[in-house]
């Protein structure tokens, strides 16, 4: 095999957990002007050469499939069915606030699928829990369990051998979204073929046996499920159960069967067998092992298992819709997001409130001008993002710093999530893997008027309205709403958050709480010069489209 690791990385970019595809940093030794000069003129001369010659294969059998369709049939599917014959018409909800639950909710999925797992995200870590989520779906197709994994290319670099090994198991199919040309050399595609690569699948889905479904903000990471040791996010999920999960389904199937979406066996150049399989999930054995997931796992299953009955018999059970985008829109510079579309309609009914949390916040002129004849129509808005010190990309900080004071002005409350806040550091009194973790945000909810709910994989920005594809479940349930408002209320607590205002002068001020007492700000609170001073650059930029 090439590569017996399914976390080696011969070329390493940094992203933006919110799709960003200009590479963040890469990690070249230049110690000389000369050196920088000799390696961009290689550069310029290595992409003229290849500029063009890079095409993605085409010739490869492509076998359409569909979600399983006998899903009365299961276990958990005649419970089910047995709940949506109470409930005509309606789909069972439940919130996922915290990381170690959301964690388990998938594992547990992974458990008790007896037919199908649809697996569909933007991006799935090589660390403990990307490798133990790879470990346990491995597992089910060797029970039987037909498997399909979908998988943007943003974050894939180095790992073709081990995805190829997977797929070779007869009861796994792996694709990969929108995949880069040359496999080795992204950046030259990037340079080459930015038009397209551009492009991205931001969704995150799960459906087992299409009668339950999780879907939401987090991606597979250690640091979307708490226990990263240098920084984790605050998300949010919601499960799914009845008549939606099919449609959430259906949304699967366009994706999978797209043109867009090419197997993995078609982007190696060799063959990989069973064996290169036994190999793989050795090594990936022994890393899950050595990266030692810090909470009983087999444990929290078996919890979740025995309290099935009362989770199913607390399902909130409303009228809901999937929405999302049809991959092809993103290639039709003529067709605008369908999410994007679905958010501004839905902002011409509101009455009196919106509450949101979006870790990326952008709202460029058209969000400045809605937010102020929002305001005039007497609507309340209140917008929890992610503070300059929370915030994981400078360029996404400073398209939302840009807009900041017309906001204000306009009269959004805004606040910015601390980098210490202990709604992240101590989800639900939970076990914390360490309390120096840094905190930010990845959510994105919105609540209309305390009816109804918005939760998926949509930010607040251009790169979520214009570019990339993108997902959540809208449910009309004022139950819903009160826990989602009860976990955002959360979030905007003077000792998680910070609240941005306009001083007398017009002047940005700061305010927060720290052991109870009141603390003002006058410049980005924590923030060091040189991220004042590069976020400043950014300004200037005319990137803001790209954000």
């Amino acid at each position: 095999m090439k590569n017996k690791s399914i976390v080696d990385n011969h070329l390493t970019f940094s992203f933006r957990s919110c799709p960003q595809l200009i590479p963040r940093h890469i990690t070249v030794n230049l110690l000389e002007s000369s050196t920088i000069q000799s390696f961009l003129l290689m550069l310029v001369f290595t992409t003229l050469l290849f500029a063009g010659c890079a095409r993605i294969p085409t010739d490869y059998v492509r076998t359409g499939s569909t979600a399983f369709q006998d899903y009365q049939s299961t276990a958990v599917g005649k419970q089910i069915t047995a709940m949506e014959a109470e409930h005509p018409g309606e789909s069972g909800f439940a919130i996922i606030r915290y990381p170690r639950p959301a964690f388990t909710a998938r594992i547990m999925l992974t458990e008790l699928a007896e037919k199908s797992l649809d697996v569909q995200y933007y991006i799935w870590e090589p660390d403990a829990t990307g490798l133990i989520l790879a470990e346990r779906l491995v597992a089910a197709a060797d029970r039987g369990v037909k498997v399909r994994i979908l998988l943007d290319d943003i974050n894939l670099s180095g790992r073709d051998a081990s995805l190829a090994s997977m797929d070779a198991h007869s009861n796994i199919e792996i694709r990969i979204f929108n995949p880069f040309a040359r496999r080795g050399a992204r950046i030259f595609d990037f340079i080459t073929d930015m038009n397209r690569l551009n492009h991205r699948m931001h969704n995150k889905i799960m459906v087992m046996d299409n009668v339950m479904s999780i879907v939401g903000g987090r991606n597979i990471g250690n640091h979307y499920f708490g226990v990263d040791t240098k920084a984790n996010f605050r998300d949010l999920d919601i499960a799914a159960v009845g008549p939606l999960v099919r449609d959430i389904s259906n949304v699967f199937d366009t994706f999978w069967n797209g043109e867009w979406s090419v197997p993995i066996a078609a982007l190696v150049d060799q063959s990989y067998t069973k064996e290169d399989l036994q190999e793989t999930m050795s090594v990936v054995h022994q890393q899950v092992a050595e990266k030692n997931y810090p909470h009983p796992l087999d444990q929290d299953i078996a919890e979740l298992k025995a309290e099935m009955a009362s989770i199913f018999h607390k399902l909130i059970w409303a009228q809901g819709k999937i929405i999302w985008d049809n991959p092809v829109t993103i290639y039709d510079k003529n067709t605008s997001s369908n999410v994007d579309k679905s958010f501004y309609k839905k902002l011409d009914t509101l009455r009196e409130e919106l509450l949101i949390e979006s870790a990326y916040f952008i709202a460029r002129e058209r969000g400045t001008e809605t937010a102020k004849q929002l305001h005039e129509r007497g609507i309340k808005i209140r917008v929890l993002t992610n503070s300059l010190v929370s915030n994981d990309v400078l360029a996404a900080y400073a398209g939302y710093a840009k807009c900041r004071v017309k906001l204000l002005k306009n009269g959004i409350e805004l606040y910015e999530l601390r980098p210490d806040a202990g709604a992240v550091k101590k989800p639900g009194k939970q076990e914390i893997v360490s309390f120096q973790s840094k905190a930010a945000l990845h959510t994105k909810s919105v609540v209309f008027d305390r009816e109804s709910v918005f939760i998926g994989s949509f930010n607040l920005d251009p790169r979520s309205s214009d570019i990339n594809t993108e997902v959540g479940l809208y449910v009309e349930s004022p139950e819903v709403a009160d826990q989602v408002i009860a976990y955002m209320d959360e979030g905007v607590k003077p000792e998680n958050s910070y609240r941005v205002l306009l001083d007398e002068k017009g002047n940005l001020t700061w305010i927060t709480e720290i052991d109870g007492e009141e603390i003002h700000y006058s410049k980005d609170p924590e923030s060091g010069f040189w991220q004042r001073f590069i976020t400043g650059i950014i300004k200037l930029l005319p990137v803001e489209g790209q954000l």
